[in-house]
């Protein structure tokens, strides 16, 4: 077993999966047997009418509350991929015209996969994409990610060079997070930036975060809602931050730029950092600390009367 308090010096070569130590917890996935150690399907899933049909349907309800809420590189995306087209894309076509763009493809994939699998098709360049889409009875919430989700939430932002450049980072630094054992708080980046980050346009926040963008219950509360904290992004606080995966965010992290976000991360010495790191979380979600700078200091009203599984309305 690795002494995980002095890790190993890095290894730069990102061509080979990564050993993941005993002593690093990871979620306990199981394999398809249909699939390898890459969990890559041998070829995307052949969608019917029906599933043309609702990836049409969440299309258009997103587009009905997305613009003027998110950031103008996620609509050129969405523009620039022709995701609006009819049914569900084609990860053939997205992997060419991605790859002209920015050097990144889109695979496909059963389910949720190991942490250590999907960094390194991250540090890669491919983003691994549900090969399924839900269905009319779960229309309006899916616990695990989608081909809707994963395609019209996420790859838009590929197409933007820094942002694309960020997400081959994030995989990298997985290397890293797995040999100090400190996947949970690599995970809460992520979550708050990946998934549910905001980031100032025109002097307002806008949504890039794909959690946000591919949800209409979430595109409005993030950003018009009194409940929940908008606080600029600080790296160091995020990683010590819980985050909640089934119910809207009690708290959101707000970047300047692609720019901002990549200068705060992939320039940050994380090895200092994980040193730092106690293993589990620092501050609740909804937590508002003297160091924040904080935009909007939420009521917390919608959590406090229990969230989603109260009917609290998300106000």
């Amino acid at each position: 077993m690795t002494d995980l308090a002095t890790p190993p010096a890095a290894s730069t070569d990102f061509a080979s999966l990564p050993e993941v130590d005993t002593a690093v917890f990871t979620a306990p996935l199981k394999r398809p047997a249909h699939v390898g150690e890459d969990w890559l399907e041998p070829a995307q899933t052949q969608y019917t009418a029906e599933d043309d049909r609702i990836w049409d349907d969440l299309f258009d309800r997103q587009m009905s509350v997305l613009p003027g809420r998110v950031c103008t590189p996620f609509l050129e995306g969405l523009d620039r991929l022709s995701l609006g087209n009819g049914g569900v894309p084609s990860f053939e076509r997205l992997s060419r015209e991605l790859g002209a763009l920015t050097g990144w493809s889109v695979v496909p994939v059963p389910m949720l996969i190991p942490d250590h699998v999907f960094f390194w098709h991250l540090a890669n360049r491919r983003f691994p994409a549900g090969n399924f889409i839900r269905t009319r009875e779960t229309f309006d919430y899916i616990q695990e990610p989608d081909v809707f989700h994963d395609v019209f939430g996420h790859v838009p932002m590929l197409t933007d060079p820094v942002f694309a450049d960020y997400m081959q980072e994030y995989g990298r630094a997985g290397w890293k997070a797995m040999r100090y054992n400190r996947l949970k708080a690599l995970g809460a980046l992520y979550w708050y930036t990946v998934e549910f980050g905001l980031m100032m346009e025109n002097g307002e926040p806008r949504i890039y975060g794909a959690g946000i963008s591919s949800g209409p219950t979430e595109a409005i509360f993030a950003l018009e809602a009194e409940s929940p904290n908008r606080i600029m992004l600080n790296v160091d606080r995020v990683m010590r931050t819980d985050y909640v995966i089934d119910d809207l965010q009690p708290t959101y992290f707000v970047i300047e730029s692609f720019e901002d976000l990549y200068h705060q991360t992939v320039e940050r010495d994380f090895d200092r950092l994980y040193r730092s790191l106690g293993p589990s979380f620092t501050y609740a979600n909804s937590a508002v600390i003297d160091v924040d700078d904080v935009l909007h200091r939420g009521t917390q009203e919608y959590f406090l009367r229990g969230g989603r599984g109260s009917s609290a309305k998300p106000v």
